[in-house]
């Protein structure tokens, strides 16, 4: 896996769809032809999308490699199969969701978020930073979500495994620097991929067999349609996400936490405007269950509001 000379080597996992695959595209079809891509998932069999977005870049700018990031082995064998080991940037995409009562969701099951969320990102960085060290170069990103920073009802457990993310990599980026290694978390909020559509639509036709009626109906009949509302109101596309991305990896001084929403700072904010937490937790109490209906008129208005010119201003990280 050579690049040409001066080409900065990108590896990207999770590949397969959505962000990921559309952050490999974007930088592959950089018009300076200053990155060379590998794009990784755990099964190529699932190349195709990426293949057909990558059009004339794929097999020029854009090389594809497997990867499971759950598996030492493949973690090892992955990097060891790029020339030199030389990563110039590595964008952590790989992740798994996981939504419902906490009731309903068993411990393996839980354990499995943080294998792919948490360990998955921890292995990658072991595996590229003793290198990226002797360098005394590089820059390692990570897709987290605003939910690294603000708990969500109902989404206990993928929550759970961003913060686990955040606090690792605020840790890190203290001693990174030190070599001169930038580390970036990208934290989007609500994204429109068929991942998230898929979930939705899966959750709402589940049984929750252990999980007491009135929490079954909270989270279907209020949790479920506040939701789709922000999707709708809020969301982004991975295009948007892509586009951020690669604003981070290209600026002299990338910052540290990166929200790709504007829209959510002020519900972000409220969590450090009050040191007790009563404020955060009191005000989506209320959104949820005392102020449901006016959430969805207000969703509705701010669906009507954010025209393209407004969107295409929450994609910048400055």
């Amino acid at each position: 896996m050579a690049s040409s000379s001066g080409q900065k080597v990108v590896l990207i996992t999770g590949c397969s769809s959505g962000i990921g695959l559309r952050i490999a595209v974007t930088l592959a079809k950089d018009e300076k032809k200053r990155y060379h891509v590998i794009a990784t998932m755990r099964d190529l069999k699932k190349k195709d999308k990426l293949v057909d977005a990558a059009g004339d870049a794929y097999g020029k700018t854009l090389t594809l490699m497997p990867l499971d990031v759950c598996s030492d082995e493949s973690v090892k064998q992955c990097i060891s199969n790029v020339k030199d080991r030389h990563i110039d940037i590595l964008i952590n995409n790989a992740g798994v969701g996981l939504l419902g009562p906490v009731e309903s969701i068993s411990i393996e099951e839980m354990k499995r978020v943080f294998e792919t969320n948490f360990f998955g990102v921890v292995r990658m960085i072991k595996e590229v930073m003793p290198d990226m060290k002797k360098r005394r170069s590089g820059h390692i990103v990570v897709m987290s979500s605003v939910m690294g920073l603000q708990g969500v009802v109902f989404n206990d457990v993928y929550t759970a495994s961003k913060f686990a993310m955040e606090g690792f990599c605020e840790s890190m980026a203290v001693q990174l620097m030190k070599f001169n290694i930038r580390l970036s978390m990208i934290e989007p909020g609500p994204v429109h991929t068929e991942f998230e559509t898929k979930m939705m639509e899966d959750v709402a036709k589940m049984e929750y067999p252990g999980v007491d009626a009135d929490t079954i109906r909270y989270f279907k009949d209020v949790y479920l349609p506040s939701s789709i509302d922000i999707f709708e109101a809020m969301g982004q596309t991975p295009e948007d996400i892509a586009k951020c991305t690669k604003k981070v990896i290209e600026s002299s001084s990338p910052r540290f936490r990166n929200l790709t929403n504007s829209l959510y700072t002020p519900i972000v904010a409220l969590k450090y405007a009050d040191e007790t937490g009563g404020l955060s937790v009191n005000t989506f109490y209320n959104l949820l269950f005392n102020f449901g209906p006016l959430m969805h008129i207000t969703m509705s208005i701010l669906k009507c509001l954010t025209c393209s010119c407004l969107r295409r201003r929450t994609i910048s990280p400055n």
